[in-house]
């Protein structure tokens, strides 16, 4: 039986084998500058260097990246980029702040300062989601969302190790990415909204994993309305999505629960 792409079989001590994810280091290289090695699964890497580089702030919009390739190593691969001019000088301005002793570890910060960023505010009435959640019945809607993700993760069936992060429009499900990184997931779904011309603010993002400040982040930097989590978010993440005016539903004590409303906190 065929695997799918990101999926390989180990053989086991006792005979036969298992099919288990792959996970390989991969760099992030931007004008010959490594921003960040991330342990990913090796599918749908164009989209993850793409997706890195909106999430992340380096670029505005996927023009700001003028030419990409994918260098295969003999432990991993490098992922490399050239962007246009004033991306690549706020790049190099962004370089040398940055340096330093102290690092955060949030995607090759290396202070605590831009752990927490200012937000983008979201989109106005994004994907039509603030008509529905303002009559207070987010649910069913939300858990569609995530049945349909689950529904499309292919590579999970078959490794069970594996995130997905997804975009949901007009009741159904238009996108999935996967990996073994809950970030590299949504970084890859990023990519390939952008990549299929695709506005974020005009659906909902749905993760399968829960929901930290840093998954609010990079929804917030595409500009996305809505984020659905298959867990509970923290506390952090919760603060920071009213900030940015992003509706966010994730697993509460007795079920999916609306922890903000779109626009919430917005002026």
């Amino acid at each position: 039986m065929s695997l799918p792409a990101g999926a390989v079989r180990v053989g086991l001590p006792g005979g036969g084998d298992a099919v288990l994810a792959e996970e390989v280091p991969v760099a992030l290289v931007f004008e010959g500058v490594t921003q960040a090695v991330m342990m990913a699964t090796p599918v749908d890497l164009e989209d993850f260097y793409l997706g890195f580089a909106l999430t992340e702030g380096l670029i505005a919009a996927a023009g700001d990246l003028l030419r990409s390739e994918t260098v295969v190593q003999e432990r991993g691969v490098e992922l490399r980029g050239w962007l246009a001019a004033p991306a690549a000088a706020r790049f190099a301005a962004r370089r040398r702040a940055m340096a330093g002793p102290v690092g955060c570890g949030l995607c090759g910060l290396e202070s605590l300062s831009e752990a927490l960023r200012p937000l983008p505010r979201a989109p106005r009435g994004a994907g039509g989601w603030g008509a529905a959640l303002a009559l207070g019945a987010p649910a069913p809607r939300a858990s569609a969302a995530l049945q349909a993700l689950r529904e499309a993760q292919v590579l999970h069936d078959a490794v069970r190790a594996t995130h997905a992060a997804g975009f949901w429009c007009d009741g159904r499900l238009l996108l999935c990415r996967e990996d073994v990184g809950r970030h590299n997931a949504l970084d890859k779904l990023a990519g390939a909204l952008a990549r299929a011309g695709i506005t974020p603010g005009t659906g909902a993002l749905v993760i399968t994993s829960r929901l930290s400040v840093d998954l609010v982040q990079k929804a917030a930097m595409i500009g996305a309305g809505a984020l659905i989590g298959a867990s509970s978010p923290t506390a952090l993440a919760v603060e920071e999505a009213r900030k940015a005016g992003l509706a966010l539903i994730a697993r509460g004590p007795d079920g999916l629960v609306l922890f903000c409303a779109p626009e919430e906190g917005k002026a």
